[in-house]
């Protein structure tokens, strides 16, 4: 079935875990005839929960992308591009690559549970991102819901632009409209009441945001708006955050679902109308904010928002077209790549399944395979003119949760590096590392959950076993005052000696101003060509640490004055000085040890606030503030000390019978306790010692 631009609708579903995110995305793809029959997670027949540990566990750990066309009430045919993704923080990677695709993103809630912190948490990403917001209120037939309060709650939580555009009826076994003008279905009651008021609140506050609109309705009543008219100003309403509507549905059941696409049709925005995506060209302060049309025949813009490494196609990019048309073919070049590669196949997801087409137009979402160049965020184009373009960069969390790991068999390294170095490509927010010093390969998360997910995925979809213990915290060190250190290199052999002598200063900078290196000699007391050099032994320091071997940041230095022998002196010796002298004024400039501090959000029942409470203070926690949700349940927000946080998933779930649940995100550094820093100090053999 052919569709173009403007019928097509690209929509994310996220939300808080256990809202109903992927039976709602089961039920739109049954109303719009791409499958026959929703498949049930409890049976692990969803089209998007494919992956054999999502079938295990439950629930969504990546985002699935699939598609159906369906023909509104308007008879107008729209193709929907549905993404559904995980409403566990600890998958936010994925989830939140979803933003860089779709126009609207659609925020499910429970009627049972009602807003939640992850409802708040994507509704704040969704509004950083500029796109258009929707609440689909799911589960209205279940015993226990609650909508009216919910909708209130909604109001409360995200203000009074949130208003309706159906309600529930005859208790949730259906939905009656509340934006259809007078006399059609929007007359009449619902289960929260008389829908004329909620109408008039809509139509009051879609007008506002047009001024011609508003004269228009003034002068004429609501019955002399146009439907463009109407469509035109609520499509702005929807982009400018003005209005956020809210939908009730039972994807169970289907109550509201064929509502909702036909909503989607008449009112969320195709994507020639959103917010135009943040695309740039050029990098740092040169870079220009430029415009991706939604041409057909223009060049090529897309961009990849998700890798899968599948075992039948290889790598597969999926990607977003923005501009122009890609098909069959097509030479496509790879960010600012030299060398095209050619779309020999180009595919429509459908959860697991690839099913392959001719073209992507402008809008639309495709995936092609076994292109090695292609990455998270890469840029498609078929032309030079558009080198050096790039979506601005999504906000991800830092991953702080670490793992040491090694293969549990010798000889099976290499295969593990690989299967890593894949993961790491599917999420970006999972990070391998190799710590020179310890030796170790350190896996980084955003929970311990979170890595243990994907070292099941090694065993599984790799066949590697690997044995994971606690890495060594990312402490890090500076000073805290200023001084000067100097230092006089040396060395008289039986033939050409080494010298070189520098003096230099030091100096902390605020914190995260990384490090700054000033050249201040005067007369060419230290020729030119030697101060690399003396630059070279000072980032030595920098990258090996001098009081507890952590890498030192946050620190200027200066080097004013030294001295040469015409012929003695060497690159050599003006490294061997610059570090000595570096090291000589650390000493003198009261060091610390810098600790990583982390936001902490617990979430629990309201019963165990006391444990959480003692137990985060006994690990240096500040604690920040508390809020109470609905269904007796609290969320905790400290900022803690990574180091003190070893073990605390199992202490967490003790403490609260396995129904607390936490997620992290990095802060900042700041110095550690003096006794911390001994202990540290003690441990630390310097390898500048051994020089």
């Amino acid at each position: 079935m052919s569709y173009s631009t403007e019928s097509i609708r690209n929509v994310a579903l996220a939300g808080h875990p256990g809202a109903g995110k992927t039976t709602l995305f089961e039920a739109l793809l049954q109303a719009g005839g791409a499958v026959q029959t929703a498949g049930s997670i409890e049976r692990g027949t969803t089209v998007s929960d494919f992956d054999p540990i999502e079938k295990q566990r439950g629930h969504s750990l990546d985002a699935a992308i699939a598609s159906t066309d369906h023909v509104a009430a308007t008879g107008q045919l729209v193709h929907v591009n549905l993404i559904d993704t995980p409403g566990y923080p600890d998958f936010r990677g994925p989830t939140l690559s979803a933003l860089a695709a779709v126009e609207t993103v659609v925020v499910v809630v429970d009627a049972d549970s009602g807003v939640e912190y992850g409802t708040r948490r994507m509704m704040e990403h969704a509004k950083a991102r500029r796109l258009c917001r929707v609440l689909v209120v799911n589960k209205i037939d279940h015993d226990g819901a609650d909508p009216a309060g919910v909708l209130e709650a909604i109001r409360e939580s995200f203000g009074p632009e949130c208003l309706p555009l159906n309600l529930p009826a005859d208790g949730g076994k259906a939905v009656v409209d509340c934006f259809a003008t007078p006399g059609g279905n929007g007359a009449g009651n619902s289960d929260l009441g008389p829908v004329a008021d909620w109408h008039q609140k809509i139509i009051d506050q879609v007008v506002e945001v047009n001024e011609t609109v508003m004269e228009h309705y003034l002068d004429l009543g609501e019955g002399g708006l146009s439907g463009d008219e109407l469509h035109d100003a609520f499509e702005q309403c929807l982009r400018e955050g003005h209005l956020v509507p809210v939908l009730f549905c039972s994807a169970r059941s289907g109550v509201g679902i064929k509502e909702l696409l036909d909503v989607a049709e008449r009112l969320f925005p195709h994507p020639g109308e959103a917010n135009p995506p943040p695309f740039v060209k050029g990098v740092g302060e040169g870079a220009q904010a430029i415009v991706a049309a939604p041409d057909p025949d223009a060049h090529v813009i897309a961009d990849v928002f998700k890798i899968v490494n599948d075992p039948f196609v290889g790598k597969l990019g999926v990607f977003r077209v923005y501009q122009g048309t890609v098909r069959k073919d097509t030479q496509l070049f790879v960010d600012d790549g030299k060398k095209p590669f050619k779309v020999g196949h180009l595919f429509k997801l459908k959860g697991k399944e690839h099913v392959e087409v001719d073209q992507a137009i402008p809008g639309d979402i495709a995936g092609v395979a076994k292109v090695d160049d292609l990455h998270f965020d890469a840029v498609l184009h078929d032309s030079h003119d558009e080198d050096q373009i790039h979506l601005a960069p999504l906000n991800f969390p830092r991953p702080m949760f670490g793992l040491a790991v090694e293969a549990a068999s010798k000889g099976q390294e290499q295969k593990l590096a690989t299967a890593l170095h894949k993961l790491s490509e599917e999420d970006p927010c999972f990070q391998v590392e190799h710590e020179a010093e310890t030796n170790e390969t350190v896996i980084r998360g955003l929970s311990d959950l979170h890595l243990r997910i994907n070292i099941d995925r090694l065993k599984d979809k790799y066949g590697v076993e690997v044995t994971a213990r606690p890495p060594r915290i990312a402490y890090r060190e500076t000073v805290s005052g200023k001084a000067e250190g100097h230092h006089r290199h040396k060395k008289q052999t039986g033939g050409a000696g080494q010298f070189g002598e520098v003096f230099l200063r030091v100096e902390p900078l605020p914190r995260g101003g990384g490090f700054e290196f000033v050249d201040e000699v005067k007369g060419g007391t230290i020729p030119g060509q030697f101060l690399p050099a003396v630059e070279k032994g000072v980032r030595q320091v920098l990258h090996d640490g001098a009081l507890a071997g952590y890498p030192i940041q946050d620190v200027r230095v200066i080097v004013y004055d030294g001295k040469y022998h015409t012929v003695d002196s060497k690159e050599v010796a003006f490294v061997a000085a610059g570090k000595k002298a570096f090291l000589d004024a650390i000493t003198k400039a009261r060091p610390q040890v810098l600790e990583p501090i982390v936001d902490l959000e617990v979430n629990a029942p309201e019963q165990h606030m006391g444990d959480i409470s003692g137990g985060l203070a006994s690990k240096r926690a500040r604690i920040n503030g508390t809020d109470s949700l609905r269904g007796g349940e609290i969320v905790v927000r400290a900022q803690v000390p990574l180091s003190e946080l070893e073990g605390y998933a199992a202490e967490l779930k003790s403490v609260t019978a396995g129904r607390g649940r936490y997620s992290l995100d990095f802060s900042h550094y700041e110095p550690v306790p003096g006794s911390v820093q001994q202990k540290l100090m003690e441990a630390y053999k310097p390898k500048h010692e051994e020089d």
